[in-house]
């Protein structure tokens, strides 16, 4: 997979920040999708960059359908598409609680986090894909273990988006089995990164820290390690399966 193309939505930071920086160390050309932080997106390709790899930053907004077509377009124009990380997701102000919930915020969720998964890999597929004329290729969905453990009191309509990435995984693995393309998914844990922010609680992932079997928040880069090895040939066998990455949470 050396030298192919992989593009990483929400690319700019935490996760995927550190998922573009491992699979660019493997041989990947990077294309680094962003959804407004131009300047965290560039420094990405900068450090790519300096260690003789290849990315490049395109602006994307996943719950943009059109911002989709322009990410696939640049990708195409960047190299042969070998694998795609449905990285991007946003969570919405944490507490708040079903009987709460605006129709608009929902909308918002699901828009993001599980239509803007589905459209990226539908033009994922259309390139991969042998039916296609395609040479094959990965896609990783990033799921949460929210989507197992529901989220009450605090966000359950992101465990509920979670919980689509995972039923979009094991399907979609199934439908392209056969045409070269294998489909994984990966459940973070509670994991230091600046998504929490977004939520109002910076500090959620060290608060819980306890409640993990390990003891411990995990990390980017810890993450980054599992999209790597399933976007790689040492997992070559893996498809329509979801790893729990969550310190045995």
């Amino acid at each position: 997979m050396t030298d192919k193309v992989v593009v990483i939505t929400g690319g700019s930071r935490g996760i995927g920040r550190a998922a573009a920086l491992a699979a660019a160390a493997r041989g990947f050309r990077v294309v680094v999708g962003y959804a407004s932080n131009e300047a965290a997106a560039k420094e990405v390709v900068a450090q790519i960059e300096g260690k003789n790899g290849k990315a490049i930053a395109v602006k994307c907004d996943v719950g943009s359908e059109a911002d989709i077509l322009a990410l696939f377009k640049a990708a195409d124009e960047f190299g042969t598409l070998g694998a795609l990380v449905n990285n991007a997701g946003i969570l919405g102000k944490s507490g708040v609680r079903v009987d709460e919930m605006s129709a608009e915020r929902i909308q918002q969720m699901m828009a993001v986090n599980v239509t803007g998964s589905i459209l990226c890999a539908r033009e994922a597929v259309k390139r991969m894909s042998t039916r296609h004329g395609g040479k094959g290729g990965v896609i990783v969905n990033l799921s949460s273990v929210a989507a197992r453990l529901g989220a009450p009191n605090t966000y359950v309509d992101y465990a509920a988006s979670k919980g689509a990435i995972d039923s979009f995984t094991i399907g979609l693995g199934y439908e392209v089995a056969g045409e070269g393309i294998r489909v994984a998914g990966i459940r973070p844990g509670l994991i230091d990164t600046e998504i929490h922010a977004a939520g109002g609680e910076p500090d959620r992932a060290h608060r819980l820290a306890h409640l993990v079997p390990m003891k411990r928040v995990g990390s980017a880069e810890e993450i980054a390690n599992a999209i790597v090895w399933l976007i790689s040939d040492e997992a070559s066998y893996v498809t329509s399966a979801i790893l729990d990455v969550s310190g045995g949470r």
